[in-house]
């Protein structure tokens, strides 16, 4: 059986990424007749004037095709006598970087590619990073436009020497560096006589004799499982696909995170039975003893893989959105997905050099490091040790996007030094002592909407029927708790995460906890209602912006209008309108006490 390559090419915008695939494919004869005639055919009104634009094979994509531009990654499997192939023709432009990464992800080698007329510039440097980031241990730096440049030997010494002492600590396995030109052929499929000086193979040779595979693979078992299937009341089987190892009826495995054991008792690839499974295979396998395993929990016998509900981890940001600390995200990492937030960006990577530069926020395309803390403890191994269990990826909870790529570098040593300490007096008691239900009724507004009036209204009116409350004003609590903060994007996500996490605490007090605040972010305030559970009821306040600027007691809005206050919520920085509140309220259309009565009959029906 042929070995298979799993490679992708990258660089930036008109490299001729597409282009030295397309050549490779029609010179070395891999083209089915159909294929290589509709190829000259669309060549005949494509940019080259009538000569074949090899481009064409890979670049699908209408708008690809119009542009001159890769934009999605495009997958094309291939075999020669000596080897089979698949290649990732991956986008160039920087906007496209993210679809870089997905193709990079899967990769077992990497094409770079530079113009040898503009040599190593900053996307070559950040396709490189990126492609050791996801783990890519060999690297192809096809020089291609040699053409351009006469072949100039020198010319190509010096981008080679560029490019080494970039990817200086890239703890790579293999760097080749070779002269192309994509567009005439040269040292694509066999050597050119334009460059007797080159020793080395032409790119498809070296392609087919490469050794990729990965020293000191990991022998124990290792299977994330993906789903449980219960058919019926007597069976049930645990699936996924064998990332690590192999396993026969009778190995004793540990399910993580509950951390038991139990015996091997049957093995199912596809629906036959068998005694035993290699890495690579889907399959199911039935204990002899029922254990807590369920979708994301991972069956192994390996004793030294953690669990943890907090880690260090390097990402690229993919969003465009900054990335700011506080901010909440679904985390999935092998098949589990887990809500967790960024606790603190230790420092963005400079692509150029590497070097680390502090950064309280990341853009789009930028690398950063940084802490995240997870809602529940998760199975999890550095991505050196364990591509499946080390990679990660963070979702945005709003859009349902994804955000940013990753790998994990370590555990904190917080996780697991710093305990939940359980006490004997437990939130149900503290309710009962008080005779009330907790709940957090979270009152969200614009500046003047009147939402501090009213919550200061309605903890009245719940007082003097007999509830405990505690009421937490946005403008109190600057002056104490978070008089540290300011009111960039940051600063606000940390304000709202530690007001949720206070009046947490006073529903574990027993104490209805009233919180006014702006609270802009839709992000945020789905953070919030994690923090808090089920008790947390939000209230919109829905006064117009028109309406709250002609009330403007504390004259913010005018301040604002002539650029006094920077960052100021629905002028210099936006509002974002909670989507499903459990109760709205415009306090233009009502009086208070008639705005007053309509929220605590609302709130009541929570009570009961």
């Amino acid at each position: 059986m042929k070995s298979l390559l799993k490679f992708i090419t990258c660089g930036s915008v008109d490299d001729g990424k597409s282009t030295l695939i397309g050549h490779m494919l029609y010179d070395a004869k891999l083209l089915f007749a159909d294929q290589e005639k509709a190829l000259e055919l669309d060549s005949k009104v494509g940019s080259r004037g009538g000569e074949i634009d090899y481009s064409l094979l890979l670049d699908g994509l209408m708008a690809e095709r119009e542009q001159g531009i890769t934009i999605d990654v495009a997958y094309r499997y291939f075999t020669t006598d000596n080897r089979s192939f698949i290649v990732a023709d991956t986008p160039g432009h920087e906007e496209y970087t993210r679809n870089m990464a997905v193709g990079a992800s899967f990769a077992d080698l990497a094409i770079i590619l530079v113009d040898a007329t503009k040599g190593v510039i900053t996307q070559t440097k950040r396709h490189a990073r990126i492609c050791s980031l996801m783990g890519i241990k060999h690297l192809v730096l096809a020089v291609n436009k040699m053409d351009l440049i006469g072949f100039d030997q020198n010319r190509f010494d010096e981008i080679k020497e560029d490019f080494k002492q970039m990817t200086y600590g890239f703890n790579l396995e293999s760097i080749q560096v070779i002269p192309v030109s994509a567009t005439e052929g040269d040292n694509i499929t066999k050597k050119s006589e334009n460059t007797l000086w080159y020793e080395g193979l032409p790119l498809l040779p070296y392609l087919e004799s490469i050794d990729v595979r990965k020293e000191n693979e990991q022998n124990s078992f290792l299977m994330p499982v993906q789903r449980v299937s219960r058919p019926n009341h007597t069976y049930r089987g645990f699936q996924g696909q064998i990332e690590a190892g192999n396993i026969t009826v009778g190995d004793e495995v540990i399910t993580l995170p509950s951390n038991e054991k139990a015996k091997v008792k049957s093995i199912l690839v596809t629906d036959k039975e068998m005694e035993s499974a290699v890495v690579g295979q889907p399959i199911t396998i039935q204990l002899d003893r029922e254990v807590d395993v369920s979708r994301g929990c991972v069956l192994t016998t390996e004793e030294n893989i953690q669990v943890t509900d907090m880690f260090t981890s390097t990402i690229l940001w993919m969003d465009d959105n900054p990335l700011v600390p506080g901010r909440n995200y679904l985390v999935k990492v092998g098949t589990k997905i887990l809500p967790g937030t960024v606790m603190s960006i230790k420092h963005k990577i400079d692509i150029n050099s590497g070097k680390h530069i502090p950064s309280d926020r990341t853009f789009k395309n930028e690398l950063v490091e940084c802490d995240i803390s997870l809602s529940e403890n998760m199975v999890f191994d550095t991505f050196e040790n364990n591509e499946v269990l080390g990679g990660l990826i963070l979702v945005d909870r709003v859009t349902n996007m994804t955000s940013g790529c990753g790998v994990i570098s370590h555990a904190l040593r917080r996780s697991t030094n710093v305990v939940w300490q359980e006490t004997d007096i437990t939130r149900v008691i503290r309710s009962q002592q008080k005779g009330q239900k907790p709940l957090t009724l979270w009152f969200t507004g614009l500046s003047g909407s009147g939402k501090s009036t009213l919550a200061n209204e309605v903890e009245k009116r719940l007082v003097s029927i007999g509830h405990h409350t505690m009421l937490l004003d946005g403008d109190n609590i600057r002056h104490g708790l978070n008089k540290n903060l300011g009111f960039k994007e940051s600063d606000r996500v940390e304000n709202i995460r530690r007001i949720a996490e206070v009046a947490k605490l006073m529903n574990d007090a027993g104490v209805i906890t009233l919180a006014s605040f702006i609270s802009p972010y839709e992000s945020d305030r789905k953070n919030a209602r994690e923090i808090v559970g089920k008790e947390y009821i939000e209230i919109f306040v829905s006064t117009p912006l028109e309406e709250c600027e002609k009330r403007d007691v504390k004259g913010l809005y005018k301040k604002a209008r002539n650029g006094e206050i920077p960052n100021f919520t629905g002028i210099s920085s936006p509002y974002e309108e909670p989507e499903n509140p459990e109760i709205e309220i415009d306090t233009s259309k009502y009086s208070l006490e008639e705005a007053t009565e309509y929220v605590v009959t609302r709130v009541m029906d929570y009570l009961d």
